[in-house]
């Protein structure tokens, strides 16, 4: 059994965990999907009750929260963009104070940091990072329980990284492969690099865990031989669609395509934490299509589609990595 160290602690980011809490966390990840599998899931969070506030829409993180919170014996409330008053008559300092009294754990889904800090700072239990502007940490759980499952390990695994490096999934891989001892490489056009303070932090926690950290604008460089290539939209939810053009004139170089794994070898897997532009079947697909010319964005479809791809590994992931999180912050005892 882990040690109660975690009841009480939010996930702001991945920093507020150490290399042996994560590991912990994956173990845990393990046990929990093992036993779904098996049908004999306990629900050792009976009672409790969780709101989820949602200022970005979602699938697999509205779905994996709620399915996990069920699972553990929950109560859920969502509360989607226009559900609550956070923000707009209400302050977040307000909302986190109202919600901590009613509320077991919140989970918030948007596109400030500083909203997570002030829940956290302000509601008195347990706040989850669902996703924002600067990370995506309960992905990243999801991310390296696969890679573990996949490949058998995480020290030493070589993840390229292509597209926008300076998003919240950029970031977000970096920070989790500084703390896990991979050989992390974002490559990236030169002005989407990671921000220089944050590459100077997981640098220094490299140097104690054996990870590597390195930037390129060459895809050869980046790309070649390595176990895992990761893509992610390049367009985040929330940005205009005038930033289409440029960020596809910039980023077209980096497209995952037959190619890229043909130079990551035949071993690599791909991956992707979805929503993906792969093809004709989206409304942005088909509006990019007919704008640029161009079939697939982040990823070609034949990539997607392959042997290589365990995109769906991955999301299934989510759900059981997010019940970790929420069992390990909420319990009495492990």
């Amino acid at each position: 059994m882990m040690s109660n160290r975690y009841k009480g602690r939010s996930l702001k980011t991945l920093l507020d965990f150490s290399r042996q809490e994560i590991i912990e966390l994956l173990d845990l990840a393990e046990d929990l999907k093992k036993k779904k599998k098996s049908g004999n899931e306990p629900k050792p969070l009976l009672g409790k009750n969780v709101v989820l506030l949602f200022e970005k829409d979602s699938t697999r993180t509205r779905c994996a929260f709620e399915v996990g919170a069920f699972d553990l014996g929950m109560n859920v409330t969502y509360l989607g963009p226009t559900g609550s008053q956070m923000g707009k008559k209400e302050s977040i300092k307000d909302t986190a104070r109202v919600l901590g009294r009613m509320y077991d754990g919140i989970e918030y889904r948007g596109f400030s940091q500083d909203t997570v800090d002030i829940l956290a700072e302000y509601s008195g239990v347990p706040v989850w990072n669902g996703l924002t502007d600067s990370y995506h940490p309960t992905q990243i759980l999801a991310d390296m329980m696969t890679i573990r499952e996949k490949l058998g390990r995480l020290e030493q695994v070589k993840l390229a990284y292509f597209g926008d490096a300076r998003n919240n999934m950029g970031n977000s891989l970096m920070i989790g492969s500084a703390l896990l001892g991979l050989d992390f490489r974002a490559v990236a056009p030169r002005d989407y690099w990671p921000d220089a303070l944050l590459v100077e932090r997981c640098r220094a926690i490299a140097a104690s865990s054996g990870a590597k950290i390195t930037l390129t604008d060459d895809v050869a460089i980046g790309g070649s031989n390595v176990d895992v290539v990761y893509t992610d939209v390049w367009v985040s939810m929330g940005e205009p669609e005038s930033a289409w053009q440029a960020r596809i004139e910039k980023m077209l170089p980096f497209q995952v395509n037959e190619k890229i794994m043909t130079q990551a070898g035949q071993r690599a897997i791909f991956m992707h934490c979805l929503p993906a532009f792969h093809n004709l079947e989206t409304v942005i697909g088909r509006s990019i299509n007919e704008k640029y010319g161009i079939n697939g964005l982040e990823v070609t479809n034949n990539v997607f589609e392959s042997p290589q791809s365990v995109v769906f590994d991955e999301a299934e992931n989510r759900l059981h990595t997010i019940k970790a999180i929420m069992y390990a912050t909420l319990a009495d005892t492990l």
